[in-house]
């Protein structure tokens, strides 16, 4: 039996029970190994009305986008239409944002590593019209600066809504235009769509919330001006793994050059150790420099549905895993994370835990409240000298993803991190960092994104 079909066989046993063990409602996978691709799918698309979830399902990829605008970029970088290094503004006039100096200076390559800076979860509605990308990036005269541009990574959504209208102007077409004709169509894939009106003509998913069953979503996506961050795209996991390819392939002619691919698979800089993170952020990319080889990869998480995937360049391997609801990052621990390990020849981060004996915590340094733009940390220590959070939504996306807020008990994780000591969404702690001056209160804290501290009036 070849590899391929041992994979094929094996994914068909477990995706079914992997499933019904964490509450997913529907789920696809695929993994190209040996240059060929396996798949299945198990569940259903819509537990409103029970269609079930097969192989040529689309699912959202949510912020796996930022790895096709990323493409879409170095494309233009490949074509001498573009330098990584120069002022976005030179190629983008209308770039506004609330410091001045920093839209004058900020570069394509600030935006691709997620350094640039600038507050990055506004998720702003501007219409459904080929202008609403360029409507979005008119919002952004009060998008505050958090850093100066290149100092650390905090996690930018709406950087890359920038990057694709960098695309738009480019090239003179809408995001949309140009995700088909340099990526779907050269690419040849079938079973992907770049909104709801194109994905209706496959068998769509649609997310679940949290609930016992898990509850179909309100909405299918959030707003298109997000396109490029990752609100609409949506595939079935064979064509995630087909543009994954071109980067196992390490390039391919007609789509991207070698140079490319190998700049974009290279450490930028380093992120906070918050859990599952990759270790590094490359252009686009995140990067894995764990045991074994290297991993790249995305995840995306959108209104109920969340995407993996995963990328051993040296080993010819890749693993995509899409699901619409329940408990999706065990599933992916139980099924990813084994098949990187076993067929790339790589360790991927465990879960983290608290500590049996938990490290002390700094009160004073981590006490305050933090702005998130979605959420607002609130850290406060109790009489007994226990520390707590309070996650606060602070927008509409966050309030229908998050639990009404709750005090949750924060321990001492690493001599520089804070962990829940209860999971969070499902089976999963959640890791925080304080960042600043050592023995000054912090001026961040970081969870992916940098959360900076506030004063908030009593």
């Amino acid at each position: 039996m070849s590899r391929i079909d041992e994979v094929r066989g094996r994914l068909q046993e477990l995706l079914p029970e992997l499933v019904g063990k964490h509450g997913v409602p529907g789920a696809q996978v695929a993994v190209l190994v040996d240059g060929e691709v396996a798949s299945a799918a198990a569940g259903v698309v819509n537990l409103g009305t029970g269609v079930v979830a097969t192989t040529d399902a689309v699912f959202q990829i949510g912020s796996i986008t930022k790895l096709w605008t990323a493409t879409l970029v170095m494309q233009l970088v490949d074509e001498g239409l573009l330098e990584l290094d120069r002022p976005v503004r030179e190629y983008l006039p209308e770039l506004v944002l609330a410091e001045e100096a920093v839209a004058a200076a900020v570069t394509t390559r600030q935006l691709l590593d997620h350094t640039a800076g600038f507050a990055g979860d506004l998720f702003r509605d501007t219409g459904s019209g080929a202008d609403a990308i360029e409507k979005f990036v008119a919002t952004l005269g009060d998008a505050g600066q958090l850093f100066p541009a290149g100092e650390q990574f905090s996690y930018n959504n709406a950087g890359y809504v920038v990057l694709g209208r960098l695309v738009e102007v480019l090239r003179g077409k809408s995001f949309n235009q140009a995700l088909r004709e340099h990526l779907i169509v050269p690419l040849g894939l079938t079973h992907t769509a770049t909104d709801a009106g194109e994905a209706i003509r496959y068998r769509a998913a649609l997310g679940h919330l949290p609930g016992e069953p898990p509850v179909p979503a309100p909405v299918w996506a959030l707003a298109a001006s997000s396109a490029p961050a990752g609100s609409l795209l949506s595939m079935r996991a064979a064509d995630l793994v087909e543009f994954a390819r071109v980067y196992v392939e390490g390039g391919r002619e007609g789509v991207l050059g070698a140079d490319s691919v190998s700049a974009m698979l290279s450490p930028e800089v380093p992120v906070p150790d918050v859990g599952l993170m990759p270790s590094h952020y490359g252009l686009g990319w995140g990067l894995w420099q764990g045991a074994g080889n290297l991993v790249a990869g995305h995840d995306g998480g959108t209104i109920g549905q969340s995407a993996f995937l995963r990328v051993v360049p040296v080993a010819g391997v890749a693993v995509a895993l899409l699901t619409n609801g329940g408990d999706p990052l065990s599933l992916y621990q139980d099924l990813v994370v084994p098949l990187i390990a076993e067929l790339g020849e790589a360790a991927l981060p465990a879960p983290p835990v608290p500590p049996v004996q938990p490290v002390a915590i700094e009160a004073d340094r981590v006490v305050g409240h933090y702005d998130a733009v979605m959420v607002r940390y609130e850290v406060a220590v109790d009489a007994d000298g226990r520390c707590w959070l309070t996650m606060v939504p602070l927008t509409e996306e966050a309030r229908m993803l998050l639990p009404e807020p709750a005090a949750v008990e924060l321990v001492g994780h690493t001599a520089g991190s804070l962990i829940t000591k209860e999971p969070q969404r499902g089976a999963v702690h959640m890791v925080l960092v304080p960042l600043g001056e050592p023995g000054r209160p912090a001026r961040f804290l970081h969870n992916s994104r940098a959360a900076t501290r506030i004063e908030v009036p009593v």
